[in-house]
């Protein structure tokens, strides 16, 4: 822990143990969540946070920068704005937080209904993704939430995620998160957001990603 620090460690040599000291505080892993595309201001990521403190998020990202986690820099002009951005070391754990995000959608009290970000959802169409639903499926698919864009990648039985826009892809989708939750979760009609290009291979795609069975 680095000096400042008041997070109480649990003096235990078990790797698990470590990891929650690095990033078991409350909130943390969430701010990982939204790094894990990118760089972030700090309004953006309380924007996309939002039951968080000014003071509370200005304290994790102290903790996960003195960690090794979090890095800070400038954008170059013209913007001239400090930015957020997870170290690799942090990204390796984007797999792990994803799959934590999988096994608790078994929980009979997850909500599949309540709102989420943007990197929230991209995350959760990487880890959800049936392998076996999606066969031999492919396709290149643009994701815009406003003024951010994100391309998926649909082959060989996995869907990865990039924040970037995607000239020429199959598919193109504009949305709100909440919205395209509601389509590919909870069966909300299609025409509740916008999706241009291959309409059939978009409909096939939303398919491929089914919540678990509920743990009891």
């Amino acid at each position: 822990m680095g000096q400042g620090e008041t997070k109480r460690r649990y003096d235990d040599a078990c790797g698990l143990a470590h990891a929650l000291d690095l990033i078991g505080e409350r909130w943390s892993m969430l701010i990982l969540r939204e790094l894990a595309y990118g760089s972030r201001r700090f309004s953006e990521i309380k924007a996309d946070l939002p039951g968080i403190s000014a003071n509370v998020l200005t304290q994790r990202l102290a903790e996960l920068e003195r960690r090794g986690l979090v890095v800070r820099r400038k954008l170059p002009p013209p913007a001239s704005v400090q930015v957020y951005e997870a170290t690799p070391w942090a990204l390796e754990a984007a797999t792990v937080i994803g799959q934590l995000g999988r096994w608790a959608a078994r929980s009979p009290q997850h909500d599949p209904t309540l709102p989420l970000s943007h990197a929230a959802i991209m995350m959760s169409l990487e880890t959800m993704i049936d392998a076996g639903r999606a066969g031999d499926l492919s396709g290149t698919f643009e994701f815009s939430f406003g003024d951010i864009v994100y391309t998926g990648v649909l082959g060989d039985g996995r869907f990865a995620v990039t924040r970037a826009p995607s000239p020429g892809s199959d598919v193109r989708i504009a949305a709100t998160p909440h919205a395209l939750a509601g389509v590919i979760y909870n069966g909300a009609p299609i025409d509740l957001i916008s999706v241009e290009g291959d309409v059939a291979l978009a409909k096939r795609f939303f398919t491929l990603f089914p919540l678990p069975a509920k743990a009891y």
